[in-house]
């Protein structure tokens, strides 16, 4: 059974007891409620032997999450594997690189694990109603879910949404409506918001002020990483980040394994976000800490999976930096880019521009000699690049039509590309990357 306790808010510090079935602190301060555990009665069940002849699954550690996996629907999530990226390391030019494949989810992206638990409790809580603020993965997962526990889900998107991404809404069924009047405020967070206060929904947004338990979710990934490479961690990992509460989660699961004395370190963790979006970045520039960042004002990149400009956990990501001795970086859509076709051509893994972006960080600090070649670093990719085709799309126009016949082909110079021997990337200054 689970070992969750009570829930502290991150902001006020009040305690409150898991039975109340708070979704928000009652101060309405938008602290985040963490989650918290007694380790000593796990420590009774989750040694390291227990973890690794358990089950595979997102469940596997069950003591550290906050709902039991009866509650969930059955999708198969969690368990993704561990890759060691053997070619394209050396096209990098970077000794042991892994990676860490979320795109095998029932949705394709790790927010499978956060809303599978968020919809557990949703459950256990009663409720019959969803409702999110997202038109992007954790929304696709979050209406699969709901879909699969026979729950109406509402989703709330920006006016400018892809098409692409409200069809895979629509298609589990998601009630799905545009708002008008992103600007200083989240004109959907406040249609969310004011639902749940009209209406009583269950609100199960990917960032932790409305919802603690869905951002227990991610740190099963933390999980799975210490056990897949037997306990002996990378020196990095590069987590690309858009409101912080993926890095909050990850963090949370190696802290809870280091707690219980499964693991003697943690890694550096890394916010990599785009340039085109990085409140989080600034503030750990700026040396702003706690709740004190600021909004991004224009979010403009290509990672529309990151482009969130409220750092609603951001707090929990700087911290979790701080702690590890990590550090933040922004990189440009044209890096960001390149690691997406990089990691497909060399590594066979074809990530959206939002789950790579931990490869174009990982380029840009190895430029700046931060993390060398010697280091062993993990990258998760955390979204398929089917979930947003935008890049890709301006590349088709260019395939070229002929006749049938290796004439009109040998004319387009293919054959003799194929006969090139690839080189490996040179590093630049990181404008260029």
């Amino acid at each position: 059974m689970s070992c969750a306790k009570s829930m502290r808010c991150s902001k006020c510090g009040g305690v409150h007891d898991l039975s109340e079935g708070l979704l928000m602190c009652p101060k309405g301060d938008k602290g985040r409620l963490d989650i918290i555990y007694d380790y000593d009665s796990a420590r009774e069940t989750l040694g390291r032997g227990a973890v690794e002849n358990r089950k595979s699954g997102l469940w596997k550690c069950f003591e550290l999450l906050p709902t039991a996996e009866s509650n969930c629907p059955k999708l198969g999530i969690g368990g993704t594997p561990i890759i060691k990226a053997e070619r394209l390391s050396p096209f990098i030019g970077i000794d042991n690189l892994i990676l860490k494949d979320e795109t095998r989810g029932p949705t394709s992206s790790f927010k499978d694990r956060s809303m599978a638990v968020g919809i557990a409790k949703a459950i256990e809580l009663g409720y019959r109603t969803t409702v999110t603020a997202s038109s992007g993965n954790a929304a696709a997962a979050l209406s699969a879910q709901s879909a699969a526990a026979g729950l109406n889900c509402v989703a709330f998107v920006v006016e400018i949404a892809a098409s692409e991404k409200l069809a895979q809404l629509l298609s589990y069924g998601a009630k799905v409506v545009r708002v008008r009047g992103l600007g200083s405020e989240d004109p959907t967070v406040k249609m969310m918001l004011s639902s749940y206060n009209e209406f009583g929904w269950y609100l199960c947004p990917s960032f932790g002020p409305f919802n603690p338990y869905q951002v227990e979710g991610p740190k099963t990934i933390s999980f799975e990483i210490c056990e897949q490479l037997g306990w002996a961690l990378p020196d990095w990992i590069l987590v690309p980040s858009g409101a912080g509460c993926f890095m909050a989660g990850l963090w949370k699961g190696f802290k809870d394994f280091h707690e219980l004395g499964l693991i003697d370190s943690i890694p550096h963790l890394v916010v990599v976000q785009s340039s085109g979006n990085a409140p989080i970045v600034r503030a750990f520039q700026q040396g702003k800490r706690g709740h004190n960042i600021d909004p991004w004002e224009k979010p403009d990149t290509i990672a529309t999976g990151l482009e969130d400009p409220y750092p609603w956990d951001g707090d929990a990501a700087l911290e979790a930096v701080d702690e590890t001795g990590g550090t933040c970086i922004a990189v440009n859509d044209d890096s960001i880019i390149l690691a997406q076709r990089l990691l497909a051509s060399k590594q066979g893994i074809f990530g959206e521009p939002s789950g790579v972006a931990g490869l174009a960080g990982l380029m840009a600090l190895m430029n700046d000699g931060l993390i060398d070649r010697k280091d062993r670093v993990l990258l998760p990719i955390t979204g398929s690049g089917l979930k947003d085709l935008g890049p890709i799309k301006q590349e088709v126009e260019s395939v070229p039509t002929i006749d049938a016949g290796l004439e009109a082909f040998k004319r387009l110079g293919l054959d003799q590309l194929c006969a090139q021997v690839p080189g490996p990337i040179i590093h630049q200054k990181r404008d260029n990357l």
